[in-house]
């Protein structure tokens, strides 16, 4: 089955964030500098495609740290494949998108 997502610059972006450890959508955002109206549409087509898999953090998670929950997004294997090819489309993909240094990074932290 081959997805009907539309593989632009933008969605190889995302597929790539997920791909380097980036799991929800401010961290995406941050990595890439795409707006939110950007990326989030983008998630959602490839959730519904099969291409990423997600779910909300547990709601006590989210009041401890004193904010709302995120929804957590992971790369299928379905989505390894079509980032495959969008790698060879973007070459500078690869390279755009730094490796996560760790599971969870402070939301929009900028200073």
């Amino acid at each position: 089955m081959s997805p009907r997502v539309n593989l632009t610059y933008p969605t190889a972006m995302v597929l790539q964030s997920l791909a380097s450890g980036y799991h929800h959508g401010f961290d995406i955002m941050d990595v890439t500098d795409l707006p939110s109206g950007t990326v989030y549409p983008i998630l959602r087509r490839l959730d519904q495609e099969g291409l990423v898999k997600s779910k909300w953090e547990k709601a006590a998670v989210a009041q401890k740290e004193n904010r709302p929950p995120r929804r957590y997004y992971e790369i299928t294997g379905l989505g390894q494949k079509t980032l495959g090819e969008a790698l060879e489309r973007y070459k500078a993909v690869e390279t755009a998108v730094p490796p996560a240094t760790r599971k969870l990074r402070p939301a929009r932290a900028k200073g």
